[in-house]
């Protein structure tokens, strides 16, 4: 099974349980340095940074994080229509070099229009996708050289730029790769002519085929390919049982009328990926398992992304398969918290992936390899 497994930074705040205080951790540079340290140290591929009023800066928290992490690579997000693509240029372009080329672009237009006007972005959803698809096609071609000497020029309905370059290019050519997510048709048709990389929320499979089918056949029309990845939550644990005890308790401290606020305030946003996501369970706990061992609890009091995979690491790694037969070649997850999950998943489903960091040559006692037993008794392999 060769996918790819991020893990996911918790910049809007982290907790033991969802929609209270209680088990609820500081989240500052410190503690998002264990995170990525360990998504680094244990082999993930990269990790997410979410964006928006509710998160600390994406780009800063990345560049903060170059020289603590070796490996990992960053998915940071660029806003189209509330930065320029000049600047975004530059952002990226820095950013890969100093990270020796682990920058990935996620490219998010916004579903909250309260926000986006809060930001100074006046636009409705077509408008937003409009501004998208005209920054995109700024930033390739900036980042390609495109125009030679004397820049690219281009004369949008949203965006006009003239003399566009890039002085410093990225490491990676002729872009960093570009990540996007969204549920429309007007989503679809922009990722199937410019992006390379399409992510979903965790939907059922079924619902998962569907998009992809559709994406393929949107991108054959442009003459292009995608690849396709998945935003999940995880709950991994030694048996079913006790995963499906721990779903349980995440949101064991969260109240009815939370709940209903969290609902009422999703059903306000333009975002076709949030209906479907609050349509699977439609805010009641009684329906909270919408396909084999996928769970939306989460989605009761979290936006986005708002399902998580629930059993023990055959389970898990069973249902991966599932959607790696669709064409799922990247798995970016996430759990409560995230430190501690971090360390969880790695240890209990990486084996069966056959990814994670190998242990040199010789090596017996470091990391999850054991602790010596009384004074000089090597610890055992577990039986099967």
């Amino acid at each position: 099974m060769s996918v790819n497994v991020f893990w996911f930074l918790p910049t809007h705040g982290d907790s033991r349980y969802l929609g209270t205080t209680q088990g609820a951790r500081r989240v500052d540079f410190d503690y998002l340095k264990q995170v990525a340290g360990a998504a680094d140290t244990l082999g993930y591929d990269g990790v997410l940074i979410p964006t928006g009023r509710s998160c600390e800066d994406a780009w800063v928290v990345a560049s903060s994080l170059i020289g603590a992490t070796r490996d990992l690579k960053f998915l940071v997000a660029i806003r189209p229509g509330l930065s320029s693509p000049g600047l975004a240029v530059r952002m990226a372009a820095t950013f890969d070099r100093l990270s020796q080329g682990r920058l990935l672009v996620n490219v998010v237009t916004g579903g909250d229009q309260g926000e986006m006007e809060a930001d100074g972005l006046h636009a409705n959803h077509a408008e937003r996708y409009e501004i998208s698809d005209e920054f995109l096609r700024i930033w390739r071609a900036s980042l390609a050289g495109e125009g030679g000497a004397a820049g690219f020029d281009f004369d949008g309905r949203h965006i006009q730029v003239k003399g566009a370059k890039t002085l410093y290019p990225p490491l990676q050519q002729p872009h960093p790769p570009l990540y996007f997510g969204g549920s429309s048709p007007a989503a679809h048709d922009l990722a199937a002519e410019q992006v390379d990389v399409y992510l979903t929320w965790g939907e059922p499979p079924a619902a998962v085929a569907e998009k992809i089918a559709d994406l393929r056949a949107r991108a054959a029309r442009h003459g292009r390919t995608l690849r396709f990845g998945i935003r999940l939550h995880v709950i991994v644990r030694e048996t079913n049982e006790v995963a499906w005890k721990a779903a349980d308790e995440l949101i064991s401290h969260v109240d009815d009328e939370v709940i209903a606020r969290a609902q009422a305030a999703f059903s306000k946003m333009d975002s076709e990926g949030q209906r479907r996501m609050s349509a699977l369970h439609k805010g009641r706990r009684d329906q909270l398992e919408v396909s084999p061992n996928l769970w939306a609890g989460v989605g009761l009091v979290r936006g986005g992304a708002g399902t998580a995979l629930v059993g023990d690491p055959q389970t898990v790694v069973a249902r991966m398969r599932e959607y790696e037969a669709l064409g799922i070649d990247t798995f970016i997850f996430s759990g409560y918290p995230h430190l501690e999950e971090a360390y969880r998943f790695a240890e209990l489903v990486f084996p069966l992936l056959e990814k994670g960091r190998p242990r040199a040559s010789g090596q017996q006692l470091t990391g999850p390899f054991g602790e010596v037993v009384a004074i000089d008794i090597l610890p055992q392999a577990a039986r099967a």
